[in-house]
């Protein structure tokens, strides 16, 4: 057993970078990811941490500069959020096209305009196609744990693929939790070190990224995307081995009440301890609700999803991001491309909620409840609203 404390989350994340060892750290601080980035300073200054830290002047430079560093074999962390992470973007393809396995930690946040440093996942469903693996997570202590393990799948030479935990911001970021923090020689004997596949050594030159001609673009990205499918059996094998080693489990597709239920809710980050309260108020009601909660978004758990959703008549997708002019949430979006080749899919009802920091509530959980049913009723196989908007 680890050592039980009370931490910030954004410092369980930077004391699970430490325990992981990275070597290199390139960051440019952005609300709410900060804390993170500031820590791993310190540690650095301190001699805690034996690594570079990188400071540069924009977001754009910091994974340009992770993509440099792992290139030439370091293990590489970065942190950020909502306009940071925009600001990434094009460098975002060239990490996961090159197959450098750069673990990001994001502090999900809305995007502007207007301006709005509160909590949403907007800024990651508009990188959900940018070629990472990518998880959500809902307390500090799977953050803590899954920062480890994303060293672990993203370095498998399986895999070789950068890869983002995904963080509620300030409600998660901010808050401090009681967790357990393994042990220094305990991480070390679940994380090798680091051993690149190709290196960009003077030495020993390699080209690492020429131009891909049309002859070869296509194979190439079939390749790079074929990878990243295939690195859902890495993952569930790291998570097992993690809950053998520490005792704490993890699944791509977690279920609570699930089993008889009727209607689903389904979402992904912290606001799922709010959706079990309410599953639990209908349950005691004798409504036959449940709740499934999406931890692994990239590559997209297909065959979990549908294990999870089972026999129920219709799920509540409750999306934390607007996907615009499209059909509500990406979330939602992607439930009903995974379930709409069965025979009797369940009425898929999406919700965009959320945004922006805006609270759900317990009953905002059973007003989408009581909506789904209603649409259901109707005869709909699929329908979508924007939830609480003030009229």
């Amino acid at each position: 057993m680890g050592e039980r404390v009370g931490l910030e989350v954004s410092l369980a994340v930077s004391e699970a970078v430490k325990l992981a060892r990275a070597e290199a750290v390139a960051a440019y601080p952005i609300t709410p990811q900060t804390h993170i980035v500031e820590e791993l300073a310190q540690m650095v200054a301190d001699g805690d941490l034996d690594a570079e830290f990188v400071m540069v002047e924009s977001e754009h430079s910091a994974m340009s500069a992770c993509c440099g560093t792992s290139a030439v074999g370091a293990r590489t962390f970065t942190a950020t959020a909502s306009q940071g992470l925009a600001l990434m973007h094009e460098v975002l393809f060239i990490a996961s096209g090159l197959r450098l396995p750069i673990v990001m930690a994001v502090a999900n946040r809305a995007l502007s305009a207007p301006l709005s440093i509160w909590g949403d996942q907007s800024d990651v469903m508009a990188e959900r196609d940018c070629g990472w693996i990518q998880i959500f997570v809902e307390t500090g202590q799977e953050a803590f744990d899954q920062t480890v393990c994303a060293f672990r799948i993203a370095e498998d030479p399986r895999v070789l693929t950068p890869m983002i935990v995904n963080i509620d911001g300030f409600t998660l970021s901010h808050v401090v939790e009681p967790l357990e923090l393994e042990s220094q020689e305990a991480i070390d004997g679940f994380l090798p070190p680091f051993s690149a596949q190709v290196v960009l050594d003077p030495d020993r030159p390699v080209t690492i990224g020429p131009v891909g001609f049309p002859e070869l673009y296509t194979e190439i990205k079939k390749q790079q995307n074929e990878a990243l499918l295939a690195s859902h059996q890495v993952i569930v094998e790291v998570w097992k081995e993690w809950a053998d080693s520490f005792g704490r489990e993890y699944r791509p597709v977690e279920s609570y009440r699930a089993e008889d239920a009727e209607v689903l809710i389904n979402l992904a980050g912290a606001v799922a301890g709010t959706a079990r309260v309410a599953v639990d108020e209908m349950r005691e009601e004798g409504r036959k609700v449940g709740l499934v909660r999406t931890r692994l978004w990239r590559p997209y758990p297909f065959a979990d999803m549908r294990e999870a959703v089972g026999s129920a008549k219709a799920v509540a997708v409750v999306d934390r991001a607007l996907s615009f002019g499209g059909p509500g949430g990406p979330m939602a979006s992607e439930l009903r491309g995974a379930l709409y080749p069965l025979a009797s899919p369940p009425v898929v009802a999406g919700f965009v909620a959320g945004l922006g920091g805006r609270d759900i509530t317990v009953g905002d959980f059973r007003a989408m409840v009581d909506e789904t049913e209603k649409i259901v009723s109707e005869g709909y196989t699929h329908e979508y609203r924007m939830h609480g908007v003030r009229e």
